[in-house]
């Protein structure tokens, strides 16, 4: 009988999961077939699944391919922008976060203490000393602006943190003792064992740079500078709106993250779940 009861729990939650899984996805896929759509068929009916399937074609692909070079212009700023911002946060934040886990020194928890100060801050407010800096050191319009605030972000520096508590610090004892310099300690034994927080901050991060609207729509000026967000949501406005043009560089730009995840996915779920319970 206990048999049984398990057997339909378990199926109870699978179609549980199954159901949520579909409301997850409606959205991916209702865009996923506007996308397909003509403007005047998603003016007259909105984007939803009723439609006439007869008005499906690859006009908004086409176009998106061959005549949108300003489109492309504004993915590959997106493409350079998260690629270096993930590369320069994971190097920093990585090594800050190891520091302030497993090295003693004076003023230690202080220095954490204002990570976690600033990561209640919210970001809005910091905008305006920092955009005040940007003019100071002349960087507005340019990548470094909008790349130079995340390169030691609060919320990776804490990550890295609490995941490097967990390192045996014993390793590091041993290296000593062997002559391994604290650079080559850190390179060599202790980040190839911080892989898995590397991965699931890598998605985290890349992520957040991807996506970021507000910050480039500050630091930002000309067209030809613009993200992917900045540039899409130029194209809403009072005279005339592109949604067919507009939804499938929308769709296009969930490629990347998705090929992210892909690279990164057998470590992310282990990275955030001994990152999040060491303490």
């Amino acid at each position: 009988m206990k048999k049984q009861n398990s057997t339909a729990l378990k199926w109870i939650i699978n179609i549980a999961f199954v159901i949520i899984s579909f409301i997850a996805l409606f959205p991916i896929l209702n865009l996923v077939l506007s996308s397909f759509r003509p403007a005047s068929e998603i003016m007259r009916n909105g984007i939803s699944l009723v439609f006439d399937p007869s008005s499906l074609n690859l006009n908004n692909y086409k176009f998106i391919f061959t005549e949108a070079s300003t489109y492309w212009g504004w993915y590959g700023n997106s493409l350079i922008i998260a690629l270096i911002t993930v590369v320069l946060s994971l190097f920093f934040s990585a090594m800050v976060g190891y520091a302030l886990a497993l090295y003693d020194f004076k003023g230690r928890n202080v220095v954490f203490g204002f990570v976690l100060f600033i990561l209640m801050v919210p970001f809005e407010i910091l905008m305006l000393p920092l955009f005040q800096m940007m003019i100071k050191m002349q960087l507005v319009n340019t990548y470094t602006a909008v790349i130079l605030p995340a390169v030691v972000a609060p919320i990776a520096v804490f990550f890295f943190r609490q995941y490097a508590l967990g390192l045996p610090k014993e390793l590091m004892d041993s290296a000593r003792m062997d002559g391994a310099t604290e650079y080559g300690i850190y390179f060599k034994i202790m980040l190839p064992l911080m892989t898995p927080s590397l991965a699931a901050m890598a998605i985290l991060q890349g992520l957040g740079a991807w996506n970021n609207f507000l910050w480039p729509l500050v630091v930002l000026r000309s067209n030809s500078m613009f993200t992917l967000p900045l540039g899409l949501a130029t194209m809403l406005t009072p005279y005339g709106n592109n949604y067919d043009v507009l939804i499938t560089g929308s769709l296009m730009t969930i490629v990347p993250i998705i090929i992210l995840f892909i690279f990164f996915q057998r470590y992310f779920v282990a990275g955030l779940t001994v990152g999040g319970v060491k303490g």
